[in-house]
């Protein structure tokens, strides 16, 4: 039996992948008319608590907002976890990720951290890319679940590397997508065709990349239906900048990008694409 928790833009599309391969069982989310349409539109049962998904489950799923979510929801869960699985699909502070999967041990349990690369377009063709961490004697099995949703799924290392991995990638993200910004204002600015400024960015320039190409046409529209939040991007920039001061190293690039994503959270863009970033040089710049 396997559950989910967490319906979310990504949690919903990940649940419909595994019932598409009659792997989902049991499903919940706070948000009870969610839960409801989910259960109602893939005949999945419909769980009123959290704790009814692990009692029903002998794995379970989470994906979640943030480390407020994840540890709300988790952590009255531990002492039902044994002889259970749980693969958390969140991105959170590794160190909180750990500590949950120590009191699950400690519990009988395991928790696994996977986070994904990809974005809601991403889980549709099921071309994920998943990080894990968590004890490697159990991964196989792991994998053959979340192949459901995922092409691309890579053991890590143990509890927490599976959230280091995601944070290297999404600092990356962060301070490249802000860059793209930039670049996509002083480009039309100056004058030049956004479409022409478009193609630069997308096809020609040596720092293109899959970021690019998404987003581009993005920015030339205007369009910035959620594909990953801006808030989320704060979220994770937030961690990194956490954990950079645990781990006592230096992240100036993505410290500047977060200020950033803050600013345009506070323009109204908190549940717009992360690339409504590009508001703040449009903004910012005389006309």
């Amino acid at each position: 039996m396997i559950g989910l928790i967490g319906l979310g833009v990504m949690g919903w599309r990940i649940g419909a992948n595994l019932v598409a391969e009659k792997k989902l069982d049991i499903a919940w989310d706070r948000n009870e008319e969610k839960r409801k349409e989910f259960s109602t539109k893939y005949n999945v049962k419909e769980a009123k608590t959290p704790q009814e998904v692990v009692q029903s489950s002998d794995i379970i799923i989470s994906m979640l907002a943030d480390d407020n979510a994840v540890n709300s929801v988790i952590s009255p869960l531990v002492s039902l976890m044994k002889g259970k699985i749980l693969i958390d699909m969140s991105t959170i502070s590794p160190s909180l990720s750990i500590s949950l999967a120590n009191k699950i041990k400690e519990n009988g349990g395991v928790m696994f951290d996977a986070p994904v690369i990809g974005t809601s377009v991403f889980v549709e063709q099921r071309k994920l890319t998943v990080l894990v961490g968590g004890p490697k004697e159990h991964f196989d099995k792991v994998k053959q679940i979340l192949s459901s949703t995922s092409n691309n799924i890579i053991y890590m290392g143990e509890n927490g590397f599976g959230l280091y991995s995601k944070l290297v990638n999404n600092l990356l993200l962060g301070a490249y997508a802000a860059a793209l910004a930039e670049a996509y204002n002083f480009g039309v600015k100056s004058g030049l065709d956004k479409e022409k400024v478009a193609k630069i960015l997308a096809e020609l320039s040596s720092a293109k990349s899959p970021t690019s190409e998404i987003k581009t046409p993005k920015m030339v529209s205007g369009d910035y239906s959620t594909q990953f939040a801006t808030k989320h991007m704060r979220k994770d920039l937030e961690i990194i900048q956490r954990e950079a001061q645990n781990l006592k190293v230096i992240t100036p690039m993505s410290s500047l990008a977060l200020q950033f994503y803050r600013m345009a959270e506070a323009l109204g863009y908190t549940e717009s694409d992360y690339i409504s970033v590009l508001e703040i040089f449009k903004k910012l710049s005389p006309s």
